[in-house]
């Protein structure tokens, strides 16, 4: 096999010929099993190019967002119309690709925005972030210090801060900075392993870049201080954000839920089931992360460091369980549905004022602080959660879902606009048939017959 030498130095039109060339010779025993005639390497070109953007000083942008670039990847950017948190109403962007998500969050928003339920609810109990110096102490002769001893003679807290002083002082002029400085002995790793753990506040920052810098001049001065005794391992933020934490919650009448006490109980029951089985738990998150994922995209934050964090959190007890939460005050008629995750986001900096879309999103979510951010997020999550679990409880999901995913199918099978329309009456006429791939391309074939008879 031939290495390939210096390829982020090719230029665009170089790398997409390679791409080309690359992709006909992955296509070719499928070609020749099929029969069918593919893309030249020019038509591959043009494809390509269609996706590029209109404004050449946008695309330039894009392309030097990440390495390699050679066009763009184009995903759904929608809005849900309505989301009332804290009595103040919002406009939500969505960046996803599934069918239905959007749908079901504009609905749930839409319930719970009712007078008689008053919108959701959030408040953000932490925002600390934290990074790690990992260490591994070199052992001396018999009696020398050790490193818990060799860090409190030195005053390494207090020296560690200063070392630090201008790397941190915009941050703290902003109100964060440099929280806590703590060593931990981690002896269940291993017997001579350290952490030396730093706490952050990056109040609307995301914060990576300086958390980063500053643990990697930290690690350089315990190693200068300890003449070498301290054997640098990495220093790195950890994605893992308990401390940055936030709680939304929605609180009805019984009375005011469709099917009341019934309802109510298959609710609890459901949510029950998702608390202590670990199979169900995954699916059941994973659609609070439908929601979720879709706002930090939007936002141009990092949803695979959410995703992380909020599976991690899900996993804190010792056992994967559900990130949402219920209960019910039967005496007083009352419901409460809730959920807590970790949220680091960042509402300056990033991606969040280089990309067009992820600034015109914070925009049109009104500018808001990465406070304010985080409860959205996390509101969004609990509607994405609530319509699933309203769904499953009662129609099921797949009836709404396969609706929804009709266009999908219809696309792909080359409908047209007006047959699309009709696909969709056929479907949702009294006697339809239950939507699938082969029921909708039998109904487009039988339309088309139709019509030349």
């Amino acid at each position: 096999m031939d290495l390939i030498a210096g390829f982020s130095r090719w230029s665009l039109s170089e790398k997409m010929e390679y791409v080309a060339s690359e992709w006909q010779k992955s296509i070719a025993v499928a070609e020749t099993e099929t029969e069918t005639e593919t893309e030249t390497e020019t038509d591959v070109h043009v494809n390509l190019k269609s996706f590029w953007h209109r404004d050449q000083a946008k695309q330039e942008l894009f392309q030097k967002i990440s390495e390699n670039t050679i066009t763009n990847f184009f995903l759904p950017y929608g809005v849900v119309p309505l989301l009332l948190l804290n009595q103040k109403r919002y406009t939500i962007p969505v960046v996803i690709e599934e069918s239905s998500v959007v749908a079901a969050l504009s609905k749930s928003a839409k319930f719970w925005s009712h007078p008689d339920r008053g919108g959701f609810h959030a408040k953000v109990l932490g925002m600390e972030k934290e990074g790690q110096v990992h260490f591994f102490w070199k052992a001396g002769k018999a009696g020398e210090e050790g490193a818990c001893e060799f860090f409190v003679r030195m005053c390494l807290e207090k020296r560690l801060r200063e070392c630090v002083c201008d790397l941190s002082e915009r941050m703290e002029k902003r109100g964060g900075g440099i929280t806590s400085i703590e060593l931990l002995h981690k002896r269940e790793i291993a017997t001579n392993y350290y952490q030396l753990r730093v706490g952050f506040q990056t109040c609307n920052a995301m914060g990576a870049n300086f958390i980063n810098s500053v643990l990697e001049r930290m690690a350089k001065f315990l190693k200068s201080e300890s003449q070498g005794r301290a054997d640098i391992l990495m220093a790195i933020l950890s994605n893992y954000t308990p401390a940055s934490l936030v709680e939304a919650w929605v609180e009805a009448p019984i009375a005011t839920l469709p099917g009341g006490e019934e309802y109510v109980e298959r609710f609890v029951r459901a949510v029950r089931v998702a608390t202590l089985d670990v199979g169900r738990a995954v699916t059941h998150n994973k659609g609070i992360m439908n929601g979720v994922d879709g706002v930090v995209i939007a936002t141009g934050n990092d949803f695979r460091a959410v995703e992380a964090a909020c599976h991690a959190y899900a996993a804190s007890s010792g056992q994967y369980t559900s990130l949402s939460f219920v209960s019910v005050d039967r005496a007083a008629g009352c419901f409460r549905f809730g959920l807590r995750i970790p949220l680091a986001l960042g509402t300056v900096g990033g991606l969040t004022s280089l990309h067009p879309m992820a600034k015109f999103s914070l925009e049109l979510l009104g500018q808001p602080s990465a406070e304010e951010l985080m409860q959205i997020v996390a509101s969004v999550g609990l509607a994405q959660n609530f319509a699933a679990l309203n769904s499953l409880i009662t129609t099921g999901i797949q009836s709404g879902h396969m609706r929804m995913h009709l266009s999908n199918i219809a696309a792909k099978l080359g409908a047209s606009e007006e047959e699309s329309k009709q696909l969709l009456a056929y479907f949702q006429g009294p006697s339809a048939k239950e939507i699938s791939f082969a029921a909708v391309r039998d109904a487009l074939k039988e339309m088309r017959c139709k019509r030349q008879e």
